[in-house]
């Protein structure tokens, strides 16, 4: 199974970027600082021509996992733009108040994506119970799980991605996100991990009078082409070390 880096982006800006620095896959999303939420339709059709298969982020507030009638309604005509757009799939994710995963609310989603590429999202990673979630998701019909191992960066859930991804043994991707950078993908790569997920951003300050009047932060990650291609080649050179050894 080939390497596959994944980045999420929530601008157009974002996604140019992101395909120049030789991004695999697209995770496109709105407000990246709130964890990713549903990106506009625009956004969607737009990315349709980007080159690379885009996987559409369906969360429609930030926040809880936990989603009301109303929220699932919006979840579903927010898939439907997804197909309407010709976009490879989704990512999404439901939880009940114990973190346990809501599989009524996640069959009645999956049903409304029947056909796209699947991706579970880090609610994943707020279960008791990673193993039998694991099997859960596998039943349910997901083509991978993005998860940091259940702590804060993937390099800190490091040794639960290795039991992640022995226990799966080949049935669903494990992908590793949350804070990685390319320093990390070696020790992530050595978990047996094949997909890996960023942000691949750098901080800039943001210019005008936009911050003073409440606009938004002086400050902002934006994702870079420089930075895309930095992770992908420490990816490829740290599987060639692994390969020879």
């Amino acid at each position: 199974m080939g390497l596959i880096l994944e980045v999420c982006v929530d601008s157009p800006a974002g996604l140019a970027e992101a395909v120049l620095g030789g991004a695999d896959r697209i995770e496109l999303c709105s407000a990246l600082p709130l964890g990713g939420l549903t990106p506009s339709a625009g956004l969607m059709d737009h990315a349709a021509g980007c080159g690379v298969p885009v996987m559409v982020m369906i969360r429609p507030r930030a926040g809880d996992f936990m989603w009301s009638d109303a929220d699932i309604a919006v979840m579903e005509a927010d898939i439907a733009a997804a197909r309407r757009a010709g976009l490879a799939g989704v990512v999404l994710g439901a939880s009940l108040a114990d973190g346990r995963l809501d599989k009524e609310v996640l069959r009645r989603l999956l049903a409304a994506a029947s056909g796209m590429d699947l991706t579970l999202h880090r609610c994943f990673d707020l279960v008791p119970d990673m193993s039998l979630a694991l099997e859960q998701t596998i039943g349910l019909g997901f083509s991978r799980i993005l998860t940091s191992g259940g702590a804060l960066t993937a390099v800190a859930g490091s040794e639960r991605l290795r039991a992640l991804v022995e226990q799966a043994a080949g049935r669903i991707a494990i992908m590793a996100g949350a804070g990685v950078e390319a320093g990390h993908v070696a020790g992530l790569l050595a978990t047996g991990v094949r997909e890996v997920h960023g942000s691949c951003a750098e901080r800039v300050a943001v210019c005008g009078k936009g911050p003073e009047m409440g606009f938004g932060p002086e400050t902002e990650r934006r994702t870079n082409a420089a930075c895309v291609r930095a992770l992908k080649q420490a990816m490829e050179a740290a599987d060639g070390v692994q390969r020879h050894v």
